[in-house]
């Protein structure tokens, strides 16, 4: 009888580690981590950060999926994919949003979730 191998899912911080890493290999810019331990129930984390044009968005969302399923990650839920201005990524325990330069300007999540202290310029 076969055995059937099981695979932990990756804790939070392992998981943020490798979507930060996948970000960096795909040139995303001006990426930022929001720590929500405490004040979210949804999430640990929220990252936001952004590609230059729609076709960069597409793949900086399709390799973070990638990583994250090959890493044992389930139940990954992707929406945006089809116009690319802003896909989000929920991984549950990691929401990743990625934005066009205008769209991010437009929506400004991090005004809503960081203190003005701790906003990037």
């Amino acid at each position: 009888m076969p055995t059937e191998v099981l695979t932990a899912r990756p804790d939070a911080s392992e998981t943020l580690s490798l979507i930060l890493s996948r970000l960096d290999d795909m040139k995303a810019e001006d990426t930022i981590t929001i720590d929500l331990r405490g004040k979210s129930p949804l999430s640990d984390y929220m990252v936001i950060t952004t590609g230059r044009a729609n076709r960069h968005v597409g793949a900086i969302a399709e390799n973070v999926a990638k990583g994250l399923k090959d890493s044992g990650v389930e139940g990954v839920r992707i929406e945006g994919m089809p116009a690319c201005d802003w896909v989000l990524i929920d991984s549950g325990d990691i929401v990743v949003h990625v934005f066009r330069p205008e769209v991010r300007s437009f929506y400004n999540l991090e005004r809503m979730w960081l203190p003005e202290t701790a906003q990037p310029a």
